[in-house]
């Protein structure tokens, strides 16, 4: 019976346990969004996770949506990039980068008044995005032209390219949450009548382009793509989640990528287990999971093969020694929302150890 403590390959890598950090944005980049020494510190007191996935990381210097998350759209965020794999792999940790665009979840204001992009031309509804000029509605984007899409992927095979030097293990493409991939796979957005738009393997053309694309500087084995198909985050949804998750499944099975992470609204949910299910049938690399999981139910999802790790999000938030806690039935100390974003080590790196 596997637990989730046993090791685990992933291509080349072998990870030594089943719990994986999730990509956790907390902006303490700054706005040059280059990575620092407490970021430095902060990813390598969770180094005994099995993989840790960075932050949201930028692929584009006009793609900021966090104020202070971490970018790899020039060379200038290798170096910082590089200061925390060397502390991760110092503490015997594994690293991979979530490469990330967040198309109309962006704002001007953020980006030296550059207009968001996206699949459509409509804005975010019913939601409010923080900036440093106050809270402001989400912008309407600009659609991007069809002759401008080879541009956007190559941002992230050059990001790819930067992570590579900047000593990361393995890649997440971030196609989830209502970020840019997501807004051309989702068929509640994504209203186009070109190559990009309309039937689904059009709309997930965009980010097979982009797995291809990274798959020509990473190993496919060391790539995992995330989805969220029935998550409603920034105002998204699709009328067939269980086809879409069936035809992104075949087609990284197609091409050997390593792992495909399903994020859960709530893992316990009727309809996420059903395509999860969907996603372990056209899928036969690595699945994880994210959405709610505690020691318990991550235990028997790996127990009854229904996943291969489990991704966890505010447990390493709060618990840099999450692994050990488990191991140990060691109670958990509890997530400050207070600081989730807020400048300097408060509430980012001096939780307790057990």
């Amino acid at each position: 019976m596997t637990h989730l403590f046993d090791p685990i390959s992933i291509g080349t890598l072998t990870l030594p346990n089943r719990a994986i950090m999730a990509a956790l944005t907390r902006a303490r980049a700054g706005r040059s969004h280059i990575p620092n020494a407490l970021m430095a510190e902060y990813y390598a007191q969770r180094a005994s996770a099995g993989l840790i996935i960075s932050e949201a990381t930028m692929v584009a210097a006009d793609g900021c949506a966090f104020t202070g998350e971490g970018g790899l759209f020039d060379d200038a965020c290798v170096g910082g990039w590089k200061l925390v794999t060397d502390a991760v792999h110092a503490s015997g940790g594994r690293m991979a980068v979530q490469l990330w665009h967040p198309g109309r979840a962006a704002h001007s204001s953020l980006n030296n008044g550059a207009q968001p992009v996206s699949s459509s031309d409509r804005a975010i509804a019913g939601d409010t995005i923080h900036t440093p000029t106050g809270t402001h509605a989400y912008e309407a984007p600009r659609k991007l032209e069809n002759r401008e899409i080879a541009g956007y992927v190559a941002l992230f095979a050059d990001a790819a390219v930067r992570a590579k030097s900047a000593g990361f293990d393995g890649v997440q493409i971030h196609a989830a949450h209502g970020y840019l991939i997501d807004q051309f796979l989702r068929d509640s957005l994504n209203d186009r009548s070109d190559a990009y738009g309309g039937s689904l393997p059009a709309r997930a053309k965009f980010l097979l382009e982009i797995v291809d694309a990274v798959a020509q500087v990473f190993d496919p084995k060391l790539i995992s793509v995330r989805i969220s198909p029935l998550v409603p985050f920034n105002d998204m949804a699709d009328s067939d989640p269980a086809a879409l998750v069936k035809y992104v499944a075949e087609q990284l099975q197609v091409r050997g990528i390593g792992a495909l992470e399903m994020r859960h609204a709530d893992h316990a949910l009727p309809a996420e287990q059903a395509l999860a299910k969907i996603a372990r049938a056209s899928f036969q690399g690595s699945l994880w999971a994210n959405g709610s999981y505690d020691l318990t139910s991550a235990q028997a999802a790996i127990e009854s093969n229904a996943l291969d790790a489990v991704v966890f999000g505010r447990p390493f938030i709060a618990n840099p020694d999450l692994v050990e806690r488990y191991r140990s039935g060691h109670e958990l100390n509890a997530v400050d929302f207070t600081t989730l974003y807020t400048p300097g080590p408060k509430g980012y790196t001096d939780y307790p150890v057990s």
